[in-house]
């Protein structure tokens, strides 16, 4: 009841022609409510316990953000995962709902990386729509050196990878502390988002700058 009278209260004021903001922590906790009444009402469970009213509701629900023809509305919605599992069926629906995610890693967290956000398994839909194309390049550039960093950080953890045998996986070992830098943010951090965007552009120069300049010193060793 709370989280569908805060949902009605959030649409009221976009009625008006607000800009509203709706936390909701958390889905979850909604969900098992949920499957606590179906499962007293007589329904079977089915995924992991989870009974079909669960699954009816989260997209009537969650499809009530958005945008109107007088305002807007934009949901943050909470899910917690048991053991890291993101494919278990609250989070994997939500997911397939939702304009976008934001995944925390308890890896990031345990080594003192905060936000501990997962740069990889975090996804918005819509950002293309909302970003102009250079702010996309670099996003892209910066996403596609972890993702190869992530892949090889067991071999150069234990100084088995050998500099050289693939430019862009050196690339990517190269740049990895001004990226891990540039994810990094204090608690009492307050930063403007055209701030950030032009530390990320600096940062997309910046690696553009580094792979020349690999490609350069090969050159000269091929010479």
């Amino acid at each position: 009841r709370a989280t569908l009278t805060a949902t009605t209260v959030a649409e009221y004021y976009r009625d008006q022609g607000k800009t509203v903001l709706l936390l909701v922590d958390s889905i979850t906790r909604l969900a098992m409510a949920q499957r606590q009444i179906g499962l007293a009402a007589g329904e079977p469970p089915a995924t992991k316990g989870y009974t079909p009213s669960v699954f009816a509701l989260l997209p009537k629900l969650l499809e009530r953000a958005g945008q109107s023809e007088k305002g807007s509305m934009t949901g943050f919605y909470t899910v917690l995962v048991e053991g890291d599992d993101m494919t278990e069926p609250i989070s994997d629906t939500v997911k397939g709902i939702l304009d976008g995610h934001i995944t925390l890693s308890r890896n990031l967290a345990n080594k003192g990386h905060y936000p501990a956000i997962s740069i990889l398994e975090s996804v918005s839909r819509v950002m293309p729509d909302v970003i102009d194309s250079p702010h996309m390049t670099a996003a892209r550039k910066v996403r596609r050196l972890i993702s190869i960093y992530n892949d090889v950080e067991d071999l150069v953890n234990i100084g088995a990878y050998v500099p050289g045998s693939n430019p862009e996986i050196d690339l990517a070992v190269r740049v990895h502390p001004i990226i891990d830098q540039f994810l990094r943010q204090e608690v009492r951090d307050h930063l403007e988002f055209s701030h950030v965007k032009k530390t990320l552009l600096e940062l997309g120069a910046k690696i553009d700058q580094e792979g020349q300049a690999l490609s350069n010193t090969k050159v000269k060793q091929s010479a």
